[in-house]
């Protein structure tokens, strides 16, 4: 029983971590696109179908008339650039955006507060990754595909009403207006921005177009870190009739029904546009491995903006869930092989909780995961102790089990039935040996997902070479350590195997070892102080508690002795 319980949990690991290695020898994980650098937009006059270029002297005082009256048209010119594809910056303590007059699109979205990687020296977050040939974010496009490249390639005309952003000027607005006289064309687009938030309002007033308008979110925007794989989704993702939706299509596909956001995600990082009113989404595939997300807002009057709110940030999950739209759901802790369980859910969140709260007190995410492994110890010792008691006695009675096992190897059934009289003769339960691991699973695949995909772990240091305990350890360190503390915990643990299975089961820490090399080191450290802890446990029961009892006598039918 204890062999093919150790060889099912064996294959286990083996399914679920050696899917994303298999999925990378397939080729079938996404790579870091080959993006194409932006076209350089030349700076010559507008042509007759761009805005006519305005001038505002530099002693002009901004009026808040329009922005009270809620009318983008009419935005205050406080800071006026009229240049052909001049760029706008916004600046603000979480993020500093980049915006070109050329299509009103965003170019650049960094932010302040995590960097690309562990080095203190490392620029800043990215999100903002699509080539020259695809639609930027926040790009308009209309049904008409002439007046779509208007508005899309266009000069607009750009005002704003701030220069920094910060607690005495929370919020600012910079409006984008495009004018086509020949054309009857107009489009307002404005965007209101707030000082310590991700979020940013956005109003869409327009004229002269028919059919539908199309707001894209762009092409990779949201998609920092690529290649992640099997933990963590990475491309479209849309919140449709309260269910979230993950599907890459094949070319494009359309999401109707309730659409509360829309976006683009990888682990860590997340993009999403929020319409006023449901829309239908579309997500379409640009290129080889690249994915878009678009929003498809219907036409109003002229007199009637459309609004939408757009969300660029990182994932954390207190602040997404402070939103009240569901973007906590895109942290996904209760991912499981092929699917989310609410039972890894019920225990990660409550983990999740804990491991903060314990960093808050020590300030190092590998400290609080070794003291979280020592609370997670302390709470299953009696199982523990009841596992090995059981372990104990099962090797106490395995010259009878032998026994009958030969006796009775011809009749399957008889066999069964004298087995389980042996165990309740002797009253061993011959799974409580396992029992404590399986119910340790959860918690393990809890833990698991944590270091995966909560962002507060991404970049934390433990001590000295691990820099980072979201990833592998850098030098195998730690899985060769934890590699050892399993032939040690195998050699001190009672086993009812023979002498020819034991022998083959000494080969199951070279194979974790193995596994455990690309696993994160925080997983490792949470195995490694796990290890350590049940092998001084066992010492300890050893030494204090099973040294004064006598081992169960078993009396063999062939010899009749004990």
């Amino acid at each position: 029983m204890e062999k093919r319980v150790i060889v099912f949990l064996v294959l286990s690991l083996v399914i679920i971590f050696g899917y994303e290695y298999a999925l990378k020898e397939l080729g079938l994980l996404p790579d870091p696109p080959k993006l194409e650098e932006p076209a350089p937009v030349a700076d010559t006059t507008p042509s007759t179908s761009s805005a006519p270029r305005e001038t505002t002297p530099a002693s002009a005082s901004p009026t808040k008339a329009a922005s009270e009256k809620g009318s983008p048209e009419k935005a205050p010119a406080h800071d006026l650039i009229n240049t052909v594809g001049e760029t706008v910056e916004v600046d603000t303590a979480l993020y500093h955006a980049k915006f070109t007059s050329r299509g009103a699109v965003l170019t650049s979205w960094e932010l302040k507060r995590y960097r690309s990687s562990a080095d203190n020296n490392a620029p800043p977050v990215q999100m903002v990754r699509q080539g020259g040939k695809f639609a930027g974010p926040l790009s308009i496009r209309g049904d008409d595909s002439s007046l779509s490249k208007e508005i899309s390639d266009g000069n607009y005309r750009v005002t704003r009403d701030f220069t920094i952003l910060d607690d005495k000027n929370p919020t600012g607005h910079l409006t984008f207006t495009y004018e086509n006289l020949s054309t009857g064309v107009r489009i307002v687009k404005q965007l209101t921005f707030h000082a310590n938030s991700y979020l940013v309002d956005v109003s869409l007033n327009q004229s002269g177009l028919s059919g539908s308008m199309q707001v894209g979110l762009g092409t990779n925007f949201g998609i920092v870190e690529w290649g992640e794989g099997f933990i963590g989704s990475i491309g479209p993702v849309a919140l449709v009739d309260g269910k979230i939706k993950l599907d890459l299509p094949d070319s494009e596909m359309e999401h109707k029904g309730s659409v509360k956001w829309a976006g683009l995600q990888d682990k860590y990082f997340l993009s999403v546009l929020i319409p006023q009113e449901s829309p239908t989404v579309l997500v379409k595939k640009e290129g080889e491995k690249l994915a878009s997300t678009s929003v498809l807002i219907p036409i109003a009057s002229p007199e009637t903006p459309i609004e939408f709110k757009l969300f660029a940030g990182p994932k954390e999950y207190d602040a997404l869930r402070a939103l009240e739209l569901g973007l906590e759901d895109t942290v996904d802790f209760g991912w499981f092989i092929f699917g989310s369980w609410d039972m890894v859910k019920m225990v990660a969140k409550p983990l999740f909780y804990v491991l903060r709260t314990i960093n808050d007190y020590t300030g190092n995410y590998g400290a609080a995961i070794i003291l979280l492994t020592i609370v997670i110890k302390l709470l299953f010792v009696p199982l523990q102790y009841k596992s090995y008691k059981s372990m104990k006695q099962m090797a106490g009675i395995q010259p009878k089990v032998l026994e009958v096992q030969e006796k009775f190897k011809e009749d399957r059934e008889r066999l069964n039935k004298e087995l389980i009289k042996v165990y309740r003769d002797h009253k061993v339960n011959p799974v409580g040996g396992c029992l404590p691991m399986v119910l340790q699973m959860p918690v393990f695949v809890a833990l698991f997902n944590i270091l995966n995909v909560a962002i507060d772990l991404r970049q934390a240091p433990l001590w000295l070479w691990i820099t980072d305990l979201s990833i592998q350890d850098p030098f195998y360190v730690l899985p060769i350590i934890m590699g050892g503390s399993m032939v040690i915990q195998q050699k001190i643990t009672p086993t009812a195997m023979d002498p020819a299975q034991a022998k083959m089961m000494l080969l199951l820490p070279v194979f974790m070892t193995f596994l455990f090399i690309n696993f994160p080191a925080g997983l490792v450290l949470y195995w490694l102080t796990n290890n350590t802890l049940t092998i001084g446990q066992q010492l300890v029961t050893d030494r204090f508690i099973f040294k004064r009892r006598p081992p169960v006598p078993v009396v063999t039918e062939a010899t009749g002795k004990k």
